[in-house]
């Protein structure tokens, strides 16, 4: 976390909690979600606007955390603004040679791959449990086919709970 956000939180310890503001949908980009989007419906079907601003972009990066309950924040100073997931906490890029990066710039290890029912494919690693890019299925695919990775049946609603993590945290 930045040393400017410690400071912020020393500093103003009481701020409340913001919820439904941020989002981060399958593909790894963040959505800013206003009062009106939020009336016009539920993420994902209503995204908001997509965060393009590379220092917010880092910012957020550097930020992003979860909590006890397996609630993704982002800690913007001394206000902890949770993020509504489309599907999980991480988007995985898959990188030639077999490297693997989450969609904060983060490399990690993988642990275990898993597949659900609809063809998604998710991975855990020593970060966390995340979600393959749909750009990146063909290295995915020679991954699985170079045993890399022997991929694990799953119910994709039942991986929150698997995994410990919320997908629209509340207060």
């Amino acid at each position: 976390m930045d040393d400017i956000v410690q400071a912020a939180l020393k500093k103003w310890p009481n701020v409340p909690h913001c919820y439904g503001w941020l989002a981060l949908d399958a593909r790894g980009d963040w959505y800013m979600r206003d009062e009106r989007i939020q009336r016009a419906g539920p993420f994902p079907r209503v995204k908001g606007s997509r965060i393009d601003h590379d220092k917010l972009l880092g910012f957020i990066a550097r930020n992003y955390d979860v909590d006890e309950r397996g609630a993704w924040f982002f800690q913007n100073g001394p206000q902890r603004v949770y993020v509504e997931l489309e599907l999980t906490p991480w988007v995985w890029r898959l990188q030639p040679g077999g490297g693997v990066t989450s969609h904060t710039g983060r490399s990690v290890q993988v642990e275990s791959a898993w597949l659900d029912e609809a063809g998604h494919l998710y991975l855990l690693t020593d970060l966390g449990f995340g979600l393959v890019h749909t750009q990146d299925m063909a290295l995915a695919a020679e991954a699985v086919e170079a045993g890399r990775w022997m991929p694990q049946d799953c119910i994709a609603a039942k991986l929150p709970s698997l995994h410990g993590y919320q997908r629209r945290p509340h207060p």
